[in-house]
């Protein structure tokens, strides 16, 4: 795909990201998949997919690794994410957790660092090492992943909010739950919500609601999950491709355009939060 066909968002920090990156969650778990997740992760790069996400948790580093030998000698053309995990987020740990993930990664610097979800360390400590991180030049940037309104608005009591780049949390048509306070917070504070898990794992692609619409539109059902994602311009979403042909058709998404006709069909199967709701993760 041709990058100038990739609509881009800016983070606070003014760089600009594709709305459209790559997931890795489940990569790097057997041996026999590796040589297919690389290739597949490379094929995205070369269509304009520069995001890729990953975690230290993901495949207790597999995924990191596969994500490495991806970014090989293309370094400098990937936008990378990864995250701490909370058991590691404390002063010392967070640090010594982000130069672990350059190490399997093979690379000098993150360009965001997240932190995977809120555990028992106190944020101004972990707040603390992802400043010094981003001071020693090995993140560019940081953000946060599955946090509600409170504990956004407990975070910036402890920094200005242009230093939070993203918060990453589960968005789909089944998980619409942050439409109700946290997705207008977030565009009111200037904060990109980056979505994972997009088609639910899959488990959306046989809704009867989402076959009509895709039938409407000559697509399919994921590429039909993931425009609706996309229809809010302050959303990126990873959804993680198996194969080079799965990655091609999720990018096929991009040029689909939803009319209210689909908007009511897949409101009705899935309708929109009409209260609170707690934050979901998966």
């Amino acid at each position: 795909m041709a990058r100038q066909h990739m609509r881009y968002i800016t983070l606070p920090s003014g760089d600009d990201v594709p709305v459209f990156g790559q997931g890795t969650w489940f990569m790097g778990e057997r041996s026999s998949d590796i040589q297919r997740e690389v290739q597949t992760l490379r094929h995205g790069i070369e269509r304009g997919l520069s995001l890729i996400d990953t975690a230290e948790m993901y495949a207790d580093g597999g995924a990191e690794r596969v994500v490495g030998a991806a970014i090989k000698g293309c370094r400098d053309d990937v936008f990378l994410v990864s995250k701490v995990l909370p058991g590691n987020a404390s002063a010392q740990g967070t640090i010594a957790a982000c130069e672990g993930s350059l190490k399997r990664m093979g690379t000098e610097y993150i360009d965001l660092y997240l932190l995977h979800w809120r555990g028992h360390v106190p944020l101004e400590e972990t707040v603390n090492a992802l400043e010094d991180l981003v001071e020693q030049g090995k993140i560019g940037q940081w953000g946060v992943s599955n946090f509600d309104v409170d504990d956004l608005e407990e975070l910036m009591t402890i920094v200005d909010n242009e230093r939070i780049a993203t918060n990453q949390v589960l968005y789909n048509l089944s998980r619409r739950g942050i439409e109700y306070d946290l997705l207008p917070w977030c565009r009111s504070n200037s904060m990109p919500v980056m979505a994972y898990s997009p088609i639910e794992q899959a488990r959306l692609l046989e809704h009867p609601a989402l076959v009509e619409v895709a039938k409407r539109h000559h697509a399919t059902p994921a590429q039909i999950a993931l425009a609706w994602v996309l229809r809010d311009h302050n959303i990126i979403t990873i959804p993680k491709a198996s194969s080079v042909e799965h990655m091609i058709e999720n990018i096929g998404s991009l040029s689909i355009h939803l009319e209210h006709e689909d908007y009511v069909t897949l409101d009705a199967a899935f309708p929109p939060p009409s209260r609170k709701k707690p934050l979901e993760m998966l």
